[in-house]
C-alpha cells in the first residue's frame, strides 16, 4: 500500500532496528525508452563474463547489498527490512536479479514490482562492472516485460551514467498512477540469453 502510495522505508542504519517512511520532494527514475548505455559497458555485457539469473538468491542479494563496502562503510537494510523484504519475495513482490562467476555470486540488486513499476532498492559488486551488468539485465527485463515506471528513489552518480532523472512528487505520482493501471511481466524475458541478444532491446549510446 506504501508503494502504490509512492512512500517507501528505510532503516536508520545497519545495526538499529526503526524503519522510517521516505517520501522525497525530488524522485529519482530511469525513464525505460531513454536508457543510456557507454559503449564500454556495451562491450562488457557482450563478453557475457558474468551469468546473469533472477530470483535465484534473493536472500543472499539483499544480505551482500546490506554488508560493507570499500566506498560504504555502512548502510540503510537492517535486518527488519531483510526479514520484510524476503517475504515480499515469497509472495512474489520482491525480485532479485544476480550476476555470477564460475558459481561465485558476485554482483547484483533487489527490487519491488508492482503492477508496471518496479522500484529499484539496492545493488553490489564484488567484481568490477557487476552491478551495472546486473542493472542492464533488469533494464532488458522490465522493457520486456512491460513496465512503464523503473523509480531508482535518489539519483546517484552510478545511476546517473544510465539516464536517470530526477522528477517532482506530483510528476512521479502521476506516473506511478499511470503505471499501476497496467500488469508487467518480470519473468518474460526467456533464461540464456546472451549480452548481444539483451542489448538489443536498449538503443541509446554515449
Amino acid at each position: 500500500m506504501a508503494y502504490a502510495r509512492g512512500v517507501f522505508p528505510m532503516g536508520e542504519s545497519r545495526h538499529d532496528p526503526s524503519l522510517h517512511w521516505v517520501n522525497p520532494d525530488l524522485r529519482g527514475i530511469l525513464p525505460l525508452d531513454q536508457v543510456h548505455v557507454s559503449r564500454r559497458l556495451r562491450r562488457v555485457v557482450r563478453k557475457n563474463r558474468f551469468e546473469v539469473r533472477h530470483d535465484t538468491a534473493f536472500g543472499a542479494v539483499i544480505r551482500a547489498c546490506a554488508a560493507p563496502a570499500p566506498q560504504r562503510w555502512s548502510t540503510w537494510i537492517n535486518d527488519q527490512i531483510i526479514s520484510l523484504y524476503g517475504e515480499l519475495h515469497e509472495m512474489g513482490r520482491a525480485h532479485s536479479v544476480e550476476c555470477w562467476h564460475e558459481e561465485r555470486l558476485v554482483g547484483g540488486l533487489y527490487g519491488i514490482s508492482l503492477g508496471a513499476a518496479f522500484f529499484g532498492e539496492s545493488m553490489f559488486s564484488r567484481q568490477p562492472d557487476a552491478s551495472k551488468v546486473a542493472l542492464v539485465h533488469l533494464i532488458a527485463r522490465l522493457r520486456r516485460g512491460e513496465f512503464q515506471l523503473l523509480d531508482v528513489q535518489f539519483v546517484t552518480r552510478h545511476l546517473a551514467q544510465f539516464g536517470s532523472i530526477k522528477i517532482s512528487r506530483e510528476l512521479y505520482r502521476s506516473a506511478l498512477a499511470a503505471a499501476l493501471n497496467h500488469q508487467g511481466d518480470f519473468s518474460l524475458m526467456p533464461a540464456g540469453l546472451s549480452g548481444a541478444e539483451v542489448l538489443q532491446s536498449i538503443t541509446q549510446t554515449s
